[in-house]
């Protein structure tokens, strides 16, 4: 609960460094450039090791080398708070990983290093070999070309020549573009006359092996470099690349497309993918010639057509065919990232393996003290305003808060009875503060069982209705904020509020200050160990609200309160759930509440499976 400041700083990590290409440096200074655009105060991070003459030559395409933008030194970055950090690297190491994650949550794109479980977010956007652990898989968010092919020309061959494209990305260090330019050459030398073609070769950055230039290629037209070629696609009839983002820019401008491969580990990407791949290697590069003779061919059967259908197998598969509504670029100049640099309960760095990862959510738990905390890429979709307490609430619980009013209160006196066991009362009207308070009900419990309460409560018109209606003290706001410089009460409560704060333990520390000396504290709030966390703890992940930054279990609480200056006493196990235990339960009813429900109630209760719980501890 509460707010937060927001800092608008972003700083990107690209590969840059010779043998990964020049697509995640590309991809990277677009994004920065749509960052800056979009008001974001935007870094790139290039170390001074790299600025080499590779880096030199492809920067001087966008000016780039000598601007404000770019960082180098360490000292820069610690001079300095970010929002978060994008890192488009493909593979980073440990020691990189953990030295940017201590400034800011990072988000990793197409990440497959050793530490990848441990980014606060991954976001694939190409297919890799490991798609299920990744927050967001969409291909469709790749910076796409705006010019595409009309439908119909990927259905029919046209009678014109077939244009050909060669290009291997900015670096092709395996010299696979040359090979197939070579091999193409060959084939037009003796082709039939018949057979037309127009090949068009883009060179490397800097080309991989500038003696080509001095070849007589037959019937290839060489580029250095084509500015805005992701824009031009849509000139040619076929596409020969590697796997890649060039790749799926050509499904998207409705091209045919052949791979060639440069490792073993891009073969088994192409495979996945659905692409036609004519091997790896240079020698696989040299047989598009004998393929060559075959394009031409307008039966169904042809290479054409199979590589025309591959194409729209692949695009219906991504989700590529229809037209781009969002890019990653966008789709960053909109997020706002909130993840814990350290546990929010026991301080400890937060560099331990993601538990689960959803589209919006990552889920860690520390292995300290054992919490489960949450890392959000934007803010919960939850205000705490009226439909909060009625209409969200009625979907969860078949009635609104008011409605269920009368017992509400009732679990409020059961409550009140386990807080006066705890306190030796020696004022005729000890006083609680409930944080959290909603409408009342423990409030007004409170005052039945002779206690002075006091609420605090976010939403206005709950802190309304408490103040005007039940006439209680009631302080509109989140806490601690809202009740700057009270103190000196004899017991604090949160029921099912804990799990919304952010940082739990400055929380708890502003409790303990308000609390008198053996004072109580007393909460209610989920458990991972319950029945349902057992059973499936992703699932349980996904039905989490998305405003619970912290999960507990009755297991970890001693040693958590013990932290904050806090004596447990008691824990009360709630929320049992026969009709959610694995196998037996679908057979449960809890309407009928037969023999099986009651011993799956028993077993429940015995094992304390159930799916809430409630602590009771003492300041001291």
């Amino acid at each position: 609960m509460g707010g937060r400041m927001k800092n608008t700083s972003v700083l990107i990590v690209p590969a840059c460094e010779r043998g990964r290409g020049g697509g995640h440096l590309i991809r990277s200074l677009l994004i920065l450039q749509a960052l800056k655009a979009n008001g974001r105060d935007a870094f790139l991070w290039v170390p001074e090791y790299i600025k080499d003459d590779f880096m030199q030559r492809f920067c001087d395409f966008f000016n780039f080398l000598d601007s404000p933008c770019l960082f180098s030194r360490e000292e820069e970055l610690k001079n300095r708070s970010w929002d978060f950090i994008v890192f488009d690297r493909f593979r980073s190491s440990k020691k990189q990983f953990e030295f940017f994650s201590g400034f800011a949550p990072v988000i990793g794109i197409d990440e497959g290093g050793p530490f990848r479980d441990r980014f606060d977010f991954l976001i694939n956007l190409l297919p890799s070999l490991k798609d299920r652990a990744v927050n967001l898989f969409s291909p469709a968010l790749l910076s796409l070309p705006r010019n595409r092919r009309p439908e119909s020309a990927i259905e029919s061959t046209p009678d014109s020549p077939l244009r050909i494209l060669i290009s291997f990305g900015a670096e092709d260090a395996a010299g696979l573009g040359i090979a197939a330019a070579r091999s193409l050459s060959g084939f037009m030398a003796k082709a039939p006359t018949e057979k037309k073609f127009e090949v068009t070769l883009v060179s490397p950055i800097p080309p991989h092996n500038s003696q080509w230039e001095k070849e007589e290629l037959f019937g290839i037209t060489a580029f250095g470099r084509i500015p805005h070629l992701g824009e031009r696609l849509a000139e040619y009839d076929m596409l020969v690349t590697h796997f890649g983002i060039g790749a799926f820019e050509a499904v998207y401008a409705r091209l045919p497309v052949i791979l060639v491969s440069p490792s073993r580990y891009h073969q088994k990407l192409s495979r996945k993918a659905g692409f036609f791949s004519l091997g790896i290697g240079v020698a696989a590069a040299g047989r598009i010639g004998k393929l060559a003779c075959d394009f031409g061919g307008n039966g169904k059967s042809g290479i054409l057509e199979v590589l025309k259908q591959k194409s729209r197998e692949i695009a219906d598969r991504y989700c590529l065919w229809e037209d781009q509504k969002e890019t990653i670029v966008s789709f960053l100049c909109r997020v706002s990232p909130r993840s814990p640099l350290v546990c929010p309960v026991c301080k400890k760095p937060r560099t331990v393996p993601v538990l689960a990862r959803f589209p919006e959510e990552s889920y860690r738990q520390c292995p300290h003290c054992g919490i489960i905390y949450l890392s959000r890429l934007n803010d919960p979709p939850i205000e705490y305003e009226k439909n909060y307490f009625f209409d969200d609430y009625q979907k969860q619980y078949g009635k609104t808060y008011l409605e269920d009013f009368p017992s509400l209160v009732e679990t409020g006196k059961r409550r009140l009875e386990h807080i006066k066991s705890l306190l030796h009362l020696h004022d005729e009207k000890p006083s609680i503060l409930d944080i959290g308070c909603a409408y009342g009900p423990f409030l007004a419990a409170a005052a039945q069982c002779g206690f002075s309460p006091v609420g605090v409560e976010p939403a206005p018109d709950a802190a309304r209705y408490v103040k005007e209606e039940l006439g209680f003290p009631c302080y509109q706001g989140f806490f601690p904020a809202a009740i700057n410089g009270l103190s000196g009460f004899d017991a604090v409560t949160l029921w099912y509020v804990i799990e919304h704060f952010e940082e739990v333990g400055e929380a708890l520390r502003e409790i303990h200050g308000l609390l008198k000396e053996g004072g109580a504290l007393a909460f209610s709030t989920p458990s991972f160990s319950g029945i349902s966390g057992r059973k499936s703890l992703s699932s349980f992940f996904m039905n989490s609200p998305s405003d619970h930054f912290t999960i507990w279990s009755p297991k970890i609480c001693a040693w958590i309160l013990r932290r904050y200056g806090f004596r447990l006493r008691k824990i009360v196990v709630t929320g049992h759930h026969p009709e959610r235990f694995p196998l037996l339960g679908c057979f449960a009813d809890p309407a009928k509440k037969g023999p099986l429900y009651r011993f799956l109630l028993f077993i429940s209760r015995l094992f304390r499976l159930g799916d809430t719980f409630e602590v009771y501890a003492v300041k001291g």
